[in-house]
């Protein structure tokens, strides 16, 4: 495994981390003993950043961290890097809460189940619009002065929103979508990140399964999961999105890479990226993603690539207040 200096966070990080959003049910049925297994196996296998958040069945996915890491997190709780996300909720009036109150309630659940003193990374998971910066930010900094916190960051936000935060509290570390069929981070997110020196967290690298090269136009999505009513996963932009796949597969295969290898490994080669976070259900896919860690592209590897998605439809993912 190989690590990173996360940002201006200063902390040493894999430059896998395991993602635990599956573990929350918005992607259907998993078996809690085959995920404590999957979060075991990316721990031997090096990974110490794991990434949650409270709206991961809001509290279900920390929990099930916490239970995986126990023995650790109680031995040696500093060779870990626990991040997770507050700021959602489940009032379908308001699904995105960055007040103060929210905010701290959100951190003080997340310590309980996760089962720890503190959270190496809180980051706010969604902008809420309807909230002065000023009280967010304000919100963060007393976390961190309590020492609940020890660092903060964001997700899911652009530039500008971005950018009103950090000038009124430091912004460590963002976490934006980011795979071969959604770019748009690469016009002004990843540049005011680079500048800045804040960590990149990328999710999604393997746009939500489309990248593993196991999804055909016939895969059904079981009860629950999300992309059961997204349009990416349906009809001609699947269709169209799939030969892509095919195309990228045979230039992995001339390397001897699968094409989700590929596709993480194209996440980590891009300029300001940081991490990419990974999840897994179980352990038959952990081995294959964290060897794209040690996966190094030429710059010819990445004209392909770039050639070969040119005419890819790109995509978006699930939001608070719905799916696109």
């Amino acid at each position: 495994m190989r690590y990173t200096l996360l940002g201006r966070t200063g902390l040493d990080v894999s430059r896998i981390a395991f993602g635990t959003w599956q573990f929350g049910g918005d992607w259907g049925f998993f078996d809690e003993r085959d995920a404590v297994r999957a979060v075991r196996r990316a721990r031997e296998l090096g990974v110490n950043l794991f990434d949650t958040a409270q709206a991961y069945g809001f509290g279900q996915a920390e929990r099930v961290l916490g239970a995986a890491l126990r023995d650790e997190l109680r031995r040696d709780r500093d060779s870990l890097v626990i991040a997770t996300k507050g700021g959602l909720t489940t009032n379908p009036d308001r699904p995105r809460d960055a007040r103060r109150a929210w905010l701290r309630q959100g951190a003080e659940s997340s310590l309980r189940a996760l089962g720890v003193d503190h959270i190496d990374l809180y980051q706010v998971h969604w902008p809420d619009p309807a909230t002065p910066a000023e009280e967010t930010a304000a919100a963060l900094q007393e976390l961190v002065d309590e020492g609940k916190v020890r660092h903060v960051g964001v997700s899911n936000h652009d530039a500008a929103q971005l950018a009103a935060l950090d000038s009124l509290r430091p912004v460590e570390t963002l976490q934006p979508p980011y795979h071969l069929f959604r770019r748009g981070v690469e016009d002004e997110i990843l540049p005011y990140a680079r500048k800045h020196d804040i960590g990149v967290l990328a999710y999604s690298p393997l746009a939500s399964g489309l990248l593993t090269g196991r999804m055909t136009a016939d895969t059904a999505f079981g009860p629950g999961d999300w992309r059961a009513h997204s349009s990416a996963f349906r009809g001609e932009t699947l269709r169209h999105n799939l030969a892509v796949v095919d195309r990228l597969a045979e230039l992995a295969g001339a390397g001897g890479l699968t094409v989700s290898q590929l596709a993480i490994a194209w996440v980590l080669a891009q300029p300001g990226v940081h991490v990419a976070i990974v999840g897994a259900r179980n352990l038959h896919n952990i081995d294959n993603s964290l060897a794209a860690a040690e996966t190094t592209l030429t710059a010819e590897d990445l004209a392909a690539i770039d050639r070969l998605t040119a005419d890819a439809v790109p995509i978006e993912g699930a939001t608070p207040e719905g799916v696109v």
